[in-house]
C-alpha cells in the first residue's frame, strides 16, 4: 500500500482489482478541512477515464505492471505474434487489445508490451516510426501560397495528413503518440 503524496502523472493503482494511470492531478487545501487529491485516472484495460478524489493521507494500492520488451514478429489472421527479448516464447495480442497501436507495428521492431498479473493489457510503440508512403494524389507544382495538405496512406493502412510534395514511395516519419507527420525522411 502506498500513501496519496505518492500521486503524480504516470502513478500506476489498482481501484477495484483493475489497474489505473494517474492522467492528471491536483492537490487541494481548502481554507476549512482536509486537504484531497482530485484525480483523472485511464482505466489501462478499457481506456476508460475516471474521476476521483482521495483524501491527503488515504491509502492507494500500486498496480503491479511491468513493461517487458518484446520484439513484434508478424500478424496472423487477427493476431499479432511477439517475441519476448530475453526468454525467446512467443505471446499472441488480439487487434482489440493493441488499439490504434496497430498502424505502428513494423516486422521486428522492439516494442514495450505492459503487462498485469502476467497478462498483457497493451503496448508502447517507440515514439517515432519511419513508414513508407503507398498511396496518396500527386501535388500541384507552385501550390505553396499556403499550408495546404492532403491524405496520404502509409504502409501499415494509416492515413496521415501530409504536405503537397510527398509522393508516393517517401518514407515519412510518424508520431506514435498523435498519428501526425513529422517528416520526409532522408533516404
Amino acid at each position: 500500500m502506498a500513501d496519496t503524496t505518492d500521486i503524480k502523472k504516470g502513478y500506476k493503482m489498482l481501484i477495484d482489482r483493475t489497474p489505473y494511470v494517474v492522467v492528471d492531478y491536483q492537490f487541494v487545501k481548502p481554507g476549512k478541512g482536509q486537504a484531497f487529491y482530485r484525480t483523472k485516472l485511464k482505466n489501462m484495460v478499457t481506456g476508460a477515464v475516471l474521476d476521483r478524489t482521495f483524501k491527503s493521507g488515504e491509502k492507494v494500492e500500486k498496480a503491479d505492471t511491468e513493461e517487458r520488451a518484446m520484439q513484434y514478429l508478424y500478424q496472423e489472421g487477427e493476431q499479432y505474434v511477439f517475441m519476448d527479448n530475453e526468454t525467446y516464447d512467443q505471446m499472441r495480442l488480439t487487434g482489440d487489445l493493441l488499439g490504434e497501436a496497430v498502424y505502428f507495428l513494423l516486422d521486428n521492431m522492439n516494442i514495450d508490451v505492459m503487462l498485469f498479473e502476467g497478462r498483457p493489457i497493451g503496448i508502447t510503440p517507440p515514439t517515432f516510426v519511419e513508414l513508407d508512403v503507398v498511396e496518396t494524389e500527386p501535388g500541384f507544382k507552385g501550390d505553396t501560397s499556403s499550408n495546404t495538405t492532403k491524405p496520404a496512406t502509409l504502409q501499415t493502412g494509416l492515413t496521415v495528413n501530409v504536405p503537397l510534395f510527398v509522393e508516393v514511395g517517401d518514407k515519412l516519419k510518424v508520431d506514435t503518440r498523435t498519428g501526425d507527420y513529422v517528416e520526409r525522411v532522408k533516404v
